[in-house]
């Protein structure tokens, strides 16, 4: 059998070129093609090589705005080249590649053992972090925690967060304005809050940088917390408190960060059909009620 471990090595080193020189994607078969006479050998699988690497490189701007969001304290241009670039390979084949063919375990472990050869001393665990984070959002059952020892929630450190479910009233309706992020899910706006002096102001300074809307932040509707992967400091508790925001109905003008790719209003009848999160559904709930609420409550005056 071929040894895919020394095919991924090898479109490594070429990503790694490719990243280092500027050079154009035509110009990558070249560096692979050079790579693989210089490195390869007899069972190596050329066009599993090609697949991964013109695969990588087609979907680099997906993969970019999902690394974005997964480690949101490392822009891309700070992550060193050698591990952004096996973050970019581990994650095509977690996201894009054949699950029969590529297990997800596999594309995770196959980029930590890459981290191991070819990055720094902590470019293992960082890799490992990225990649664990993207699989918890992604809705894997957990596999990457068996025979790890168990930590205990309470002793995990908190992230406090904030978030709303943004509204406005145009031409005699409710709208909400939803951002869309690229595991495909639309969802709420939300950032963290842990300098504000109180959370109605955290929330506030998050939908005008994230949205480019000034609002009015109003009651809390709801709160969840869950536990995630950061790259550097392992697993924490995320702990995120939901409002109702209402504001003018405007354009929104999204901040390309974060892994956010898109941003929307929508109508309230229409949200029903939009693909959330789960942990997202009950809290959205709650405020389309308050405002179908509101709504009978101003129709039963006139």
């Amino acid at each position: 059998m071929a040894n895919r471990h020394l095919a991924r090595s090898i479109v490594l080193q070429t990503l790694f070129e490719w990243d280092t020189t500027h050079a154009s994607d035509a110009d990558s078969v070249v560096i692979l093609t050079r790579n693989v006479t210089e490195f390869g050998g007899g069972d190596i699988d050329q066009p599993f090589m090609e697949h991964l690497l013109t695969g990588v490189l087609a979907k680099k701007e997906d993969i970019d705005l999902v690394i974005e969001k997964a480690a949101p304290e490392w822009p891309l241009e700070r992550i060193a080249p050698i591990d952004r670039n096996i973050l970019r390979l581990g994650l095509y084949e977690l996201l894009f590649a054949d699950r029969s063919q590529v297990p997800a375990k596999v594309a995770i472990n196959e980029a930590i053992e890459l981290a191991k050869t070819f990055g720094g001393d902590s470019s293992g665990r960082f890799v490992n972090g990225v990649l664990g984070a993207v699989y918890k959002e992604l809705g894997e059952p957990g596999k990457d925690d068996r025979g790890e020892k168990k930590i205990r929630r309470e002793d995990l450190p908190v992230e406090k967060m904030g978030g709303a479910i943004v509204y406005a009233k145009h031409d005699g309706q409710y709208y909400l304005a939803l951002v869309h992020d690229v595991f495909g899910r639309w969802t709420l706006s939300k950032g963290h809050i842990e300098q504000d002096t109180t959370p109605q102001i955290g929330v506030a300074r998050v939908i005008k940088e994230e949205l480019g809307l000034i609002a009015t932040v109003e009651n809390q509707v709801g709160e969840n917390e869950y536990i995630a992967s950061h790259p550097e400091k392992g697993k924490v508790r995320k702990h995120v408190w939901f409002f109702l925001a209402s504001c003018s109905f405007e354009p929104l003008t999204l901040k390309k960060s974060g892994g956010l790719d898109d941003a929307k209003w929508f109508r309230l009848q229409d949200i029903i059909d939009l693909n959330f999160y789960d942990d997202m559904l009950p809290i959205v709930t709650v405020a389309v009620q308050k405002l179908l609420d509101h709504a009978s409550g101003e129709r039963a005056k006139v």
